[in-house]
């Protein structure tokens, strides 16, 4: 399993929210590259970003910081989300040196935007999940629908989609752990790979998903910003998991 230290990307600026609130922000840094640099140091093998604003917008609104971020860094896997609704956003990301788009909202509404791009962009494209009680939510979290995110995933499942982030909107920036009953059965209803994200908040929450076995990934945003869990320890552990 991978440790993914999140970016998120709100004005320009490196910041938390809690459970997907834009009032509810906290600033971690005004350099998104500095940051990148410093999760690079601690041992980070991939990047996950968060374009907050595009979430809401519909379009890329840092998307400058991004491709800055995929450039310093061009060895480095880097996944991008949020504003992702169309092919051309996609193929700019990835002209820039991202790895990988996520596509979310557009996925729940627009499945057909899912396929085209794996077949476009084959190997590059990952299908965001974001669920609250179970049900999938969108417009960066503002509307949840009546989709459960299990029937949800398993339209994508012959898709071609590398991966799929299940982030448990209740958890996430809570410090609460994460919600692995949920993102378990997300794993063992699909068989795309599972990345977790929502409430990972010390090595303990690790060590369980490790023990679950089934989860390719883990995201971590408000816990390394706060030394609540130190991203090199976490990883060395998922290594020795693993050997």
């Amino acid at each position: 399993m991978i440790v993914i230290p999140a970016i998120d990307l709100k004005d320009g600026q490196c910041v938390r929210l809690r459970q997907g609130e834009m009032d509810d922000a906290t600033v971690f840094s005004d350099d998104p590259l500095a940051t990148a640099q410093h999760w690079v140091d601690q041992g980070a093998r991939r990047l996950h970003l968060v374009d907050l604003n595009g979430a809401f917008a519909g379009n890329p609104v840092n998307g400058e910081a991004v491709n800055a971020i995929a450039k310093a860094f061009p060895d480095l896997p880097v996944q991008i989300g949020g504003g992702i609704r169309d092919l051309p956003t996609i193929e700019r990301y990835l002209d820039a040196g991202v790895t990988w788009a996520i596509i979310g909202t557009a996925a729940v509404k627009n499945p057909e935007l899912v396929k085209e791009a794996c077949r476009e962009f084959e190997g590059h494209i990952i299908v965001g999940l974001d669920a609250k009680d179970g049900l999938v939510a969108t417009e960066g979290w503002a509307q949840v629908s009546d989709q459960k995110a299990t029937e949800m995933a398993k339209r994508f499942e012959d898709c071609g989609v590398s991966a799929i982030v299940y982030t448990d909107i209740a958890r996430d920036g809570m410090m609460q752990g994460v919600n692995i009953p949920a993102t378990l059965e997300l794993a063992h209803a699909v068989k795309v790979p599972i990345i977790a994200s929502g409430g990972v908040s010390s090595i303990e929450d690790i060590e369980q998903l490790l023990e679950a076995r089934d989860i390719y990934g883990a995201i971590t945003g408000r816990a390394i910003y706060e030394d609540k869990l130190d991203l090199g320890a976490a990883q060395k552990l998922c290594d020795e998991w693993g050997q």
